[in-house]
C-alpha cells in the first residue's frame, strides 16, 4: 500500500527545451520531494563525492531518455535458460539490493548514505520496490526503483552472479505485464549493456508526454 508522504516546499517546472541533463541543484530527499520531481520527470543523482554527508543533490531529466518497452525486452535462449537458475523474489531484501547496487567497489558507485537513506523511507512507505534474484540463500542480484502510476523508475542493479540482474530485469518485466494496463520502465540512459536488452531511447518530450499518461495508470500490486 502506498502511504502519500507531506507534499514538498519545492516545486518541479516543466523543463525548457534544450535543457541539459542536469536541471537544478539542491533541495533536499524528502519523500514528498522525490515523488514531485519523479512525476515531473526528474531523479536525484549526488554531485561530487559520494562520501560527503550533505553534499549536493542534482536533479536530472535527460535529453534522451532510456526506456524499456514491456514488450521490448530481449532475452536469448541463453539468458533465458541462465535466468532460470534463480529464483525471483520481490521486497524480501530491499536494503540489501541498494547496498549491493551502492557496493563502492563499483565503477561508478554514486550511492550516497542520503540517498541510500532517502529510498529505504521511500520503500517503508510502499513506493520504492526491489526485484531480487536469489541463489538458494544467496542474494545473486536485483535491481531496485520507484513505481509511479504506470512507470517503474529503476534507480540501479547489481550482481554477484552472471545475469543475476538480467534475471531480476526479466522478472520485474514478467511482474509488471501481469498487472494489465499500460505500463513503461524507465532507466535513465541508454547503455549498450542495457541495448541488448531492449533499451531504447525517446526524446525529452516524448518521454515527458508518455510520462502525463502513465500517471493516470492504476499502480502495481506489489
Amino acid at each position: 500500500m502506498q502511504v502519500e508522504p507531506p507534499t514538498t516546499p519545492w516545486v518541479f517546472p516543466p523543463v525548457a527545451p534544450g535543457t541539459d541533463d542536469l536541471v537544478a541543484i539542491g533541495a533536499d530527499l524528502e519523500p514528498g520531494t522525490l515523488l514531485a520531481a519523479y512525476r515531473a520527470g526528474y531523479f536525484p543523482m549526488p554531485l561530487g563525492d559520494v562520501d560527503e554527508p550533505d553534499g549536493d543533490i542534482g536533479w536530472w531529466s535527460p535529453q534522451r531518455r532510456g526506456v524499456l518497452e514491456l514488450d521490448g525486452l530481449k532475452v536469448s535462449r541463453s539468458l533465458r535458460k541462465t535466468a532460470r537458475r534463480f529464483e525471483i523474489r520481490i521486497d524480501t531484501a530491499f536494503a540489501a539490493v541498494v547496498d549491493g547496487c551502492a557496493d563502492p567497489a563499483r565503477d561508478g558507485a554514486w550511492i550516497s548514505e542520503q540517498i541510500r537513506a532517502a529510498y529505504l523511507e521511500l520503500h517503508r512507505l510502499g513506493w520504492a520496490h526491489s526485484v531480487e534474484a536469489w541463489a538458494g540463500d544467496e542474494l545473486a542480484g536485483g535491481l531496485y526503483g520507484v513505481a509511479v502510476g504506470g512507470v517503474f523508475a529503476g534507480e540501479s542493479m547489481f550482481h554477484r552472479h552472471r545475469d543475476a540482474s538480467k534475471a531480476a530485469l526479466i522478472g520485474l518485466v514478467e511482474h509488471l505485464s501481469a498487472q494489465g494496463g499500460e505500463r513503461l520502465i524507465d532507466v535513465q540512459w541508454q547503455t549498450e549493456h542495457l541495448a541488448t536488452l531492449g533499451v531504447v531511447e525517446i526524446d525529452r518530450a516524448r518521454y515527458l508526454r508518455r510520462l502525463a499518461a502513465l500517471l493516470e495508470t492504476p499502480p502495481a500490486f506489489w
